[in-house]
């Protein structure tokens, strides 16, 4: 996509990459989920860019971004201090943070720590805390994953290997599609460069940075978020189940709950054109007409249930 790209330098002097496209005010930010680089937002992203301005960026050690320089610098913390370092290297003052499955953690951590920088909320397919808690539904994973950290960290050469000559196959996308997504509605071309951007990445710092968002909780923030927000469940999710998206939206004031019908954890390359226009309607209505308090807090989210 045509547009303007730069670096912005982190607090550690990392490079992070960023990309920005578009015109308009405010600025929309889009930020990953974690061992991905932009793949989520391929029909959001220009469907925003007619109206407005879209910013897209790399984590540290993700995509175009340099590997983080200091190996610790991978919390949650860290990451929405680098959102704010590609907002203020893209010239924004102040932006529409949108984030998918981590990154709806590192959003709502970039408006605690400057919540004047934060237009508004777009919260897709993610939780606001403790990740691996409800993974499926269950804490196995939080269960087993040290020992899965330990045997990475321990033979990372075994595990790079691993991540680069099995993770892009057709039988991982033939697993994938059919375990984690709504296969009858995601296409081969959306969902496959996933796969290439797990594989590009580097196994150590991709459990370092998970263990890091299974700490993590932005949950007690919840009812400090003063911005319009528009959470985004998939109904089918099972990597943050859609009853994780119901409970963010009840705790944000005013907030709105979009669910995708039959949508998993990809739910945006599974309902490109709803998301498109839901989102557009809820920037022009809350954001785009100016600063606009929440609306006092109702016994339930407004939910959008639509057939795709």
């Amino acid at each position: 996509m045509a547009g303007r790209q730069g670096q912005a330098r982190a607090s550690d002097g990392t490079r992070l990459w960023w990309h920005a496209s578009g015109a308009g005010s405010p600025a929309v930010a889009l930020t990953d989920g974690i061992a991905c680089a932009g793949f989520i937002w391929k029909h959001l992203e220009p469907a925003l860019a007619r109206s407005w301005r879209v910013i897209r960026w790399n984590y540290r050690g993700h995509g175009r971004s340099d590997p983080p320089r200091d190996a610790s610098r991978v919390e949650v913390e860290d990451h929405a201090r680098d959102l704010l370092a590609v907002l203020d290297a893209a010239g924004e003052r102040r932006a529409v943070l949108a984030g998918h499955s981590m990154g709806v953690q590192v959003v709502l951590e970039a408006h605690r720590q400057a919540p004047q920088r934060v237009a508004g909320l777009l919260l897709v397919c993610g939780s606001p805390g403790h990740l691996l808690d409800t993974f499926h539904d269950s804490s196995l994973l939080s269960h087993a994953f040290p020992y899965l950290r330990a045997l990475v960290e321990a033979f990372p050469e075994a595990a790079r290997w691993v991540f680069r000559r099995l993770v892009p196959t057709e039988l991982a996308y033939q697993l994938g599609s059919r375990l984690e997504t709504n296969h009858r509605l995601v296409r081969r071309e959306d969902l496959f460069p996933y796969l290439d951007e797990v594989s590009a990445m580097d196994p150590t710092l991709f459990v370092r940075m998970l263990e890091a968002a299974s700490r993590h909780d932005a949950e007690p923030h919840l009812p400090e978020v003063d911005v319009p927000a528009l959470v985004v469940a998939g109904e089918a999710d099972t990597w943050t189940p859609y009853w994780l998206s119901q409970r963010m939206a009840a705790a944000i004031r005013g907030a709105e709950l979009l669910v995708l019908r039959g949508g998993s954890h990809v739910g945006p390359l599974e309902h490109p054109e709803l998301l498109a226009l839901r989102v557009e309607s809820f920037l022009r209505r809350r954001v785009s007409a100016g600063p606009e308090r929440p609306r006092r807090p109702r016994s339930r989210p407004r939910r959008t249930r639509r057939r795709a």
